[in-house]
């Protein structure tokens, strides 16, 4: 990519989040609105989980990102793999629609709740997975440690997950030296405003450590991601903790911020070591083609 172009993706996410902020809002919807995935196969509550694969796996979607569109070639690529795979929409805005993740984390994360509560118990399973992009493979660890997922979940996979928060490439310390843009974020678009480093959700969140006893932790990064930065400030530290720097795997790989969970394979094949990681084979350049 060429560095121009690097330079504007974080300045296009931080004006949409200014433009976004402009439409009157609320609290985020109360509950968590089921994607109807077309022609996909997943969201199939029918589906029961197979003894190779005992846990049905959720996906959580990013900012300004859907449970279909965030997922259109993973959830595939995991239901060819014999799961049973699950998505939701969370943290929508009134009057925003498509765009989802954009209301309060703590209330996503109870959105999330009763989703997986839905998918276990329709399943029948007795824990699930959870697989989140971006602010989805962030916001699910409040669930996990204030609202009682740990119980529920066998492993939480981050696929660029902002876990200790994004400068946006040093952005967003730019809002000192606009009077008033901060608490603009704040009241209209707190998914945002929740995920600056340094804000007072992080601060809690990641409080008397990053993870909690009996769940198992992936995080999958890579260095050129121009939206988490840095992107060491992924990494999770704690027992039980995988980090995965995707160019230690495959030099090859450029997946930047939004590629790398759309479209990118070698991440997936460590997607799928995490779920199972009794069969897991190594990830390699030729994982791509996997």
């Amino acid at each position: 990519m060429l560095p121009w172009k690097r330079a504007l993706r974080p300045l296009a996410a931080l004006l949409l989040a200014t433009a976004v902020a402009v439409v009157p809002a609320a609290s985020a919807s109360a509950s968590a609105r089921p994607a109807a995935a077309p022609s996909s196969g997943w969201n199939d509550y029918s589906c029961k989980p197979s003894a190779a694969h005992p846990r049905p796996v959720v996906l959580v979607h990013g900012t300004f990102a859907n449970s279909v569109d965030n997922w259109l070639t993973l959830a595939p690529y995991l239901e060819s793999r014999g799961y049973c795979v699950f998505s939701l929409d969370y943290g929508q805005l009134p009057g925003v629609p498509l765009f989802y993740g954009l209301g309060s984390i703590a209330d996503s994360a109870g959105q999330l709740q009763t989703f997986v509560d839905k998918v276990l118990g329709a399943t029948g399973a007795a824990k699930a997975d959870i697989v989140g992009h971006s602010q989805g493979g962030m916001m699910p660890r409040y669930y996990l440690k204030f609202l009682g997922g740990a119980a529920k979940v066998n492993a939480m996979v981050g696929i660029a997950p902002d876990n200790h928060g994004t400068t946006l490439d040093g952005l967003s310390n730019l809002l000192p030296y606009f009077p008033g843009a901060a608490d603009l974020l704040a009241k209209s678009t707190p998914g945002v405003a929740d995920q600056i480093a340094g804000s007072a959700f992080l601060a809690k969140l990641n409080e008397g450590g990053d993870t909690v006893p009996g769940v198992h932790y992936t995080v999958i990064a890579s260095k050129y991601d121009e939206v988490v930065t840095p992107y060491s400030s992924q990494f999770l530290s704690g027992p039980d903790v995988r980090n995965v720097l995707l160019q230690n795997l495959c030099g090859l790989d450029l997946s930047e911020h939004v590629l790398i969970g759309l479209t990118d394979r070698i991440a997936f094949h460590e997607v799928a070591n995490a779920l199972d990681p009794s069969h897991a084979t190594p990830t390699t350049c030729a994982s791509a083609f996997s």
